[in-house]
């Protein structure tokens, strides 16, 4: 009997342990060594407008919305996409948006050792440079995951880790309507928003909300920054 308590012990410290850990590496507000953000606390009307996965064939699509609107972004780059799209990657620099580090190859940075987590970010920071890109290089992982190494480098090298607070096709995949709607609702001064406009049917959607929801929150007062520029509301 013994016996058998110490293993149902073990296996529930196993499970939870397992638990903590998965919480602990998708956490938008907390990592280790800390220097993550996922929003600025600030009661001015500023929102940062943040793109995953870039570049793509479908960059000229979202730098005509932003050039129409009169607004910038910031784009985290995945440093094979950058290999692949030279031409995209410089007139996403040459339009004024600032970029970010999103890995060279997208791979969950959880469970990785600390060389190849070097590996990914340096490589891809050195493509951001010799595309022209002179500003500062935050750094989004990839799908928000981290738990202990990733945090480690990033604080070693003064890097600052962007997340976000308002990703709405999370929850509504493909549903350009409700992209919109969720995007407009959740937003708030010092928000970060996240989309995915670079893949191809998947991402329909949010090309198509872009411009719909730069209007709904420039009507509601709400001017765009880039990531540096939120930081200094700060």
């Amino acid at each position: 009997m013994k016996k058998i308590i110490i293993s149902i012990s073990v296996i529930i410290g196993l499970v939870l342990i397992g638990y903590g850990t998965y919480k602990l590496s998708k956490s938008r507000t907390f990592q280790f060594w800390d220097n993550l953000v996922d929003r600025v606390d600030t009661d001015q009307k500023v929102i940062a407008l943040t793109f995953d996965d870039a570049p793509s064939k479908h960059t000229d699509n979202v730098l005509d919305v932003l050039k129409d609107k009169n607004i910038n972004a910031t784009f985290y780059c995945i440093g094979q996409n950058i290999e692949n799209y030279p031409e995209q990657i410089k007139a996403i620099i040459d339009a004024g948006n600032e970029l970010g580090n999103h890995t060279y190859t997208h791979d969950r940075m959880i469970f990785k050792t600390y060389s190849t987590i070097k590996n990914e970010i340096e490589k891809t920071n050195q493509l951001i440079r010799n595309a022209g890109y002179n500003g500062e290089i935050t750094f989004r992982p990839p799908n928000g995951k981290k738990l202990i190494v990733l945090p480690y480098y990033l604080h070693q090298h003064n890097i600052k880790t962007i997340i976000w607070d308002t990703e709405p096709d999370t929850y509504h995949p493909g549903n350009t309507e409700l992209i919109i709607k969720y995007t407009i609702d959740h937003a708030k001064p010092g928000s970060i928003i996240l989309l995915h406009p670079f893949c191809n049917d998947a991402c329909l959607a949010d090309r198509e909300a872009l411009p719909k929801i730069i209007d709904g929150l420039k009507n509601k007062g709400y001017k765009f920054v880039t990531i540096s520029q939120l930081l200094n509301y700060k």
